[in-house]
């Protein structure tokens, strides 16, 4: 019925003596930046901001096709001076660098302080049910990297906010204006806690966030002139969704969907950063590859925009990426 329609309404427009002239748009799929990393599947992409390079750290996924579930062993770092042309670096860091672990290289985060480069990173631990969070450490962005505590600083055992193991994972560390660092982490609950200036210890009582409706998992913490954000995948199959507040340990305003649910992924993790006088959003998504998915992801980047009350605009997911 549908040809008939279209072909009814071409012989009208002859008739009348005017031509249809059907037209579209070709873009050329040598300029689809995304995904940015395109040799291997990589997922939970963190980025660092150091000097004049942009350090892209990933979890490796490693799963065969028919293999269900979450095969990573290692994390892969990349580099890049213009967040179009990524540089590979071999492998900075690997679960077995973590004599207390026993696998899952899952979510992490990179930051820089005094010169040295400190890993948050999360695993499954050998002997304490669950994952935890582990740190290590390098004197190079692109590592290697070796164990900087000798143990995990978060263990399951640790928060007791739910009844699965998995609670605490998906670390993320910032350092404030005023030089005091916090680590803000969790599953189902948000959990943050202060680190002292050495970056291997908790300098506090760790505390729960309870202003975050639909907290899933993968916090994120950035500011933005006098605004902190706090971003987090909500719900599941996950989108991303975003708080804000003039003080990094809240009170936190929920202001909506930042980001919807990534392509062929029940997962999306997401690192903001800025870069040159540019905002981006770089996340992961399972249908930007041949046989990607929900265990086979990769990192994609598009840019961000706030509006003039410091909301920010919603990311749309673009094959073209930057351009």
């Amino acid at each position: 019925m549908k040809n008939l329609i279209t072909s009814l309404s071409l012989l009208v427009l002859i008739a009348s003596g005017k031509t249809a002239v059907a037209q579209s748009t070709q873009i050329d799929p040598a300029k689809f930046n995304n995904p940015i990393i395109k040799d291997q599947y990589t997922g939970d992409p963190a980025a660092l901001v150091y000097k004049d390079k942009v350090y892209l750290y990933a979890g490796h996924d490693e799963a065969p096709k028919d293999f269900h579930f979450y095969k990573m062993n290692e994390w892969v770092v990349y580099s890049s001076s213009d967040m179009k042309k990524w540089e590979s670096h071999p492998v900075p860091l690997k679960t077995t660098d973590f004599a207390w672990a026993k696998g899952d290289a899952w979510a992490s985060q990179v930051i820089e302080r005094n010169g040295k480069f400190y890993w948050y990173v999360t695993v499954e631990h050998g002997s304490v049910n669950g994952k935890a969070i582990g740190i290590a450490v390098s004197d190079s962005p692109t590592g290697p990297f070796k164990d900087a505590l000798g143990k995990a600083l978060i263990t399951n055992d640790m928060t007791k906010f739910s009844d699965i193991s998995w609670d605490d994972i998906d670390p993320t560390v910032y350092i404030d204006t005023d030089g005091q660092a916090y680590l803000f982490w969790g599953n189902t609950a948000c959990h943050y806690a202060k680190l002292k200036e050495n970056m291997i210890e908790l300098d506090g009582p760790i505390h729960h966030i309870k202003e975050l409706p639909h907290f899933t998992e993968a916090p994120w913490i950035h500011k933005h002139k006098n605004w902190y954000y706090l971003s987090y995948a909500y719900e599941f199959p996950e989108k991303i969704a975003y708080a804000m507040s003039k003080s990094i340990t809240g009170p936190w305003e929920f202001k909506g969907i930042l980001n919807e649910i990534a392509g062929n992924s029940n997962t999306n993790h997401q690192s903001i950063i800025e870069f040159k006088g540019q905002s981006y959003f770089i996340y992961h998504n399972g249908a930007t590859q041949p046989d990607g998915g929900s265990f086979r992801r990769s990192v994609c980047v598009d840019k961000l925009y706030y509006n003039k009350d410091g909301t920010m605009k919603r990311v749309v997911m673009t094959s073209e990426g930057i351009q």
